[in-house]
């Protein structure tokens, strides 16, 4: 199936084939909303242990494994909700469930609270006692390291509470940004190549970014900011929202800042997050060359923001269904050995993927799901270059998820945020460094040349411009200034400016751009896809210059989960993030690839 221009189709147009199954999760909702009384039923049976759980190392491990049964089936849960409602946001069955969810897990997480402080009260040497008298302890040696490592912001039992009932305000201005976003707001029609009248969505706006006409990037560019710009004021009430909770939450445990907590929960330092910045800084004089020489490329007088996708490549267009996609993907990823490759045709066959745009389907891509599942994956294929990167990017989650779930406990499988991008970007350099070298002729080669010299861009600096915006948000709030909408545009206009430099003339419809960035109220995430990118780039290289034992090494890094702190788990697969070496070499490759994006 590849969809044609007009109105999206409903969500019971799109052939099965393409749906995901979440009928692998549950088979109806009545099983759902069993699950929902049993999360209760266990809850009730955890709190039962309040008071007592260092009492012995058996009751100890008895805790420990029911805290797990209790997290295992709310993560399914939610789950089963959220992607039933991505599916179709208009649909009020599926918006119910995740508000009723949203409930739960707040219920539950104050019947709860007791459990850290209870566990901090426990004196170090009892536990390490405790872990010595019960072999079965040993799954959470780092998980109880790591909060022994937390001690300090670990509160009492009333306030844990209070914390915990207050999760479900917390994500008012996400949810609020979400709903606005996906359900309400619309777009204008823009013009296509051809003339004709075409409604602008999510999905489609890259694809006309990426278009040849100057006057469709223009038009799509132009319609999509200033609906935004309409919105101005109720997005910057909802991110000040979101932004104000990260700062609720780490006051609330004793950090300096929102950027201090955040990263402690991957046990980094902020010199990483600073480093990252002042490294990108060094190397933006790269970046504006490249602007320079794709600009001569397109032969325009004037570089503007939506002249940065398009390629400058006359001739040669990707246009690539589905099923071609993935055939595209395993040949690129074949590197990565036998057992990827038949993780890779599972995740094809088996009910994984969620191919194609719906009315009402929730924006953009990801790949989710829980232990007790297989991986998930949302998609918007439009049958682009970018689309068949996406699934390649995708996949890595995919993969990453899987293979760490069968191989770590429940306790550790859960890998860091930290990690989870740099399975994904893995894929996407094998899929264009494989299409690059295989290109049959100049203008193929620079084709793909120019979408890694944008990943790049977008992933690297595109993300770490965010990142650096993102620190400014939070610096003014915890300044006890406001995030009002004027302050928003002119902040995020001058970062854009600093970044591109005299190469790009900003439209000041530009000064719109941070109000449809969701990654904004997700809490200092954006930088982990730089250096997330960084890192696959160090381990690819690694893999072409070691072969089979780099792979090797990496594929452990996937299967080990969470079950150490990311930069020790990327040490010991032999890229260390700690120091600023990975992110130079990256640059530098950046560098050396200019010479050849020439036709």
């Amino acid at each position: 199936m590849e969809q044609a221009q007009g109105a999206l189709p409903s969500r019971a147009e799109i052939p099965i084939e393409y749906r995901w199954r979440l009928e692998d999760l549950y088979p109806s909702v009545a099983e759902w909303e069993q699950d929902l009384k049993n999360i209760e039923t266990l809850a009730v049976e955890f709190a039962g242990y309040q008071g007592r759980i260092g009492s012995s190392p058996a009751t100890l491990r008895t805790v420990l494994e029911l805290r797990d049964r209790l997290g295992r089936l709310m993560d399914k849960a939610f789950v089963y909700a959220k992607m039933s409602r991505d599916e179709d946001n208009t649909n009020p069955q599926g918006q119910a469930m995740v508000e009723r969810m949203q409930a739960l897990l707040a219920r539950v997480g104050a019947m709860t609270a007791f459990f850290l402080p209870e566990l901090m009260a426990i004196p170090q040497a009892e536990l390490d006692a405790a872990l010595q008298a019960e072999p079965a302890l040993a799954q959470y040696r780092h998980f109880l390291e790591d909060l022994a490592r937390r001690r300090q912001h670990i509160l009492s039992p009333a306030e844990e509470r209070l914390l915990a009932l207050s999760s479900e305000i917390a994500g008012s201005g996400e949810n609020i940004f979400t709903m606005l976003n996906n359900a309400d707001l619309e777009f204008p029609a823009v013009h296509d190549e051809e003339g004709r009248a075409v409604p602008l969505t999510h999905g489609r706006y890259l694809r006309f970014l990426e278009s040849k006409e100057r006057a469709v990037r223009q038009e799509a560019f132009l319609a999509l900011h200033r609906t935004y710009h309409r919105y101005r004021n109720t997005l910057a009430a909802a991110l000040n929202a979101g932004v104000k909770s990260n700062i609720f939450y780490a006051r609330a445990r004793h950090y300096p800042s929102a950027l201090t907590a955040s990263l402690d929960d991957d046990n980094i330092k902020e010199e990483v997050y600073h480093s990252l910045i002042d490294g990108i800084h060094a190397a933006l004089p790269v970046f504006q060359q490249y602007f320079r020489q794709k600009q001569a490329m397109l032969g325009l007088e004037e570089m503007h923001p939506y002249d940065l996708y398009v390629s400058p490549v006359a001739g040669f267009e990707l246009k690539i269904g589905y099923e071609e996609a993935k055939t595209a993907v395993k040949n690129g990823l074949r590197l990565l050995g036998g057992e990827y490759g038949a993780l890779l045709d599972k995740a094809f066959a088996d009910g994984w993927i969620d191919v194609y745009e719906n009315k009402g389907k929730t924006s953009g891509a990801y790949a989710w799901g829980c232990y007790d599942s297989h991986p998930y994956l949302l998609l918007n294929y439009q049958g682009t270059a970018n689309d068949l990167f996406t699934l390649a990017h995708e996949l890595g989650h995919a993969l990453h998820s899987y293979l760490s779930n069968r191989t770590q406990t429940y306790i550790n499988a859960q890998y860091p945020i930290f990690l989870a991008e740099i399975a994904s970007t893995v894929n996407e350099v094998l899929l264009v460094l494989d299409l690059i070298e295989t290109a049959s002729s100049q203008r193929e080669k620079v084709y793909y040349l120019h979408h890694f010299l944008e990943h790049f861009r977008g992933t690297v600096f595109r993300q770490t411009m965010f990142a650096e915006f993102e620190k400014l948000l939070h610096q003014q709030v915890e300044a006890g200034e406001a995030l009002t909408a004027e302050w928003l545009e002119e902040e995020y206009f001058k970062l854009a400016q600093f970044y591109h430099g005299p190469e790009v003339v900003l439209d000041p419809e530009l000064k719109a751009e941070w109000s449809r960035i969701p990654h904004f109220f997700y809490n200092f995430y954006v930088y982990k896809y730089a250096t997330g990118f960084c890192a696959a780039v160090a381990f690819v290289q690694r893999f072409r210059a070691e072969g089979q034992k780099a792979v090797e090494a990496y594929l452990e890094l996937l299967r080990s989960g969470g079950s150490d702190y990311p930069l020790v788990l990327l040490a010991r697969a032999g890229v260390d993030l700690s120091t600023p070496q990975p992110i130079a070499e990256a640059m530098a490759m950046f560098k050396q690839l200019l010479p050849e994006f020439i036709l």
